[in-house]
């Protein structure tokens, strides 16, 4: 994330992790019973004892001191046409294997020609970029270090993950490597826009917080697994307002070992906008030139008013993908997103009230 300018997308400011608090709780409730007889007072306390909250302590401390040793700071810089540095942006990252590679949020290096990635120990390398894919904000760096000066973290299944999870963020808000925070998952399935402006489907969303400098940086579970990558925040003030979202990691799995194997990723494209109706998901365009358009999908020609909204009519409304159900945009985006270019594919749809079944050969995304 560039520090000097924070970045928003559809009201959410992209580019941020940090701050921490941890609140300890003593709890107390107390009532009475009145009646004839002198009152009773009846007292229930929640006692915190001092080796619960060593124990909590000790816990958390422990992941830190093992995670935050594969957490890296990444300034990226870009030079004039005079090779004279024109700006620096500065976000975080992870180890992501021995041989050197660091994943990264594709905005904090986009437009950069220089690298350079500090390890926990202060340690600073150059970094060659080996790729970036702006459709998932993810990129991946590479530093010629030795093996044992990293600390690879693993990655979890992110689809294991739950509304209420405790959660940690690693990063370096403002450039203050090593700061940790505490929060919880407080939603799943959300969507971010991603630099290109597609949509990101499935992120986690956390309370822990996030603030400039920590895009890239991890969000773990409390094994110290990776369950995303740190991104974006919604957020009025551009600061954290404990709103935060991670890209998840079963996303990362996929994007960055393309990236790790070829420096490039490429993603199925269908070539349509889409709307939710009650029925499924209606097409509202269909591009030019898109396995849509040669698929014969037709788009929205009018709009009815329905309990106060705007619904369009007109055009084809899909209702499964490959025999599976779709409900959402976001069901769609992520059944497309699973395939490859070159998939052929069946939709099923309603037209003019009939169901229809229509093959499509996936194409890839411009």
């Amino acid at each position: 994330m560039i520090t000097h300018s924070p970045k928003r997308t559809a009201g959410i400011v992209a580019g941020l992790v940090a701050a921490f608090v941890v609140g300890i709780g003593l709890g107390a409730a107390a009532f009475s019973v009145l009646d004839d007889d002198p009152p009773t007072v009846i007292r229930q306390v929640t006692v915190t004892t001092a080796e619960q909250t060593a124990e909590t302590r000790t816990s958390v401390s422990d992941i830190y001191a093992k995670a935050s040793k594969g957490v890296v700071e990444i300034r990226a810089s870009s030079t004039d046409t005079f090779g004279d540095p024109s700006s620096t942006a500065q976000g975080s990252g992870f180890v992501y294997d021995r041989t050197g590679h660091v994943v990264t949020n594709q905005h904090v290096v986009a437009g950069a020609d220089t690298y350079a990635v500090s390890l926990w120990d202060g340690t600073e390398y150059d970094a060659e970029l080996v790729g970036t894919d702006p459709s998932t904000d993810l990129a991946v760096l590479r530093i010629d270090a030795p093996r044992s000066a990293l600390e690879p973290l693993p990655l979890e299944d992110s689809s294991a993950v739950s509304v209420g999870d405790p959660v940690l963020a690693l990063g370096s808000p403002f450039g203050l490597e090593g700061t940790l925070t505490k929060g919880i998952v407080s939603s799943l399935h959300r969507e971010m826009t991603a630099p290109n402006r597609y949509t990101i489907t499935d992120t986690i969303q956390t309370d822990a917080a996030i603030n400039h400098g920590n895009s890239g940086g991890p969000l773990l579970d409390l094994l110290g697994r990776v369950i995303g990558v740190n991104a974006q925040i919604e957020s009025e003030s551009g600061g954290s307002d404990g709103v935060g979202f991670a890209i998840p990691s079963n996303t990362v799995k996929s994007i960055v070992s393309q990236l790790v194997a070829t420096g490039a990723v490429e993603h199925a494209y269908l070539g349509i906008t889409m709307v939710a109706v009650p029925e499924g998901v209606t097409v509202t365009q269909v591009r030019p030139g898109t396995p849509a358009e040669e698929a014969g999908l037709r788009p929205a020609t009018g709009t009815n008013v329905e309990d106060g909204r705007e619904v369009p009519t007109g055009g084809d409304v899909i209702v499964a993908f490959d025999g599976v159900e779709v409900t959402t945009p976001a069901d769609l985006q992520a059944a497309v997103d699973a395939r490859s270019p070159g998939d052929t594919v069946e939709l099923t749809g309603l037209r003019d009230e009939r169901t229809k079944v229509v093959k499509v050969t996936l194409g890839k995304r411009p």
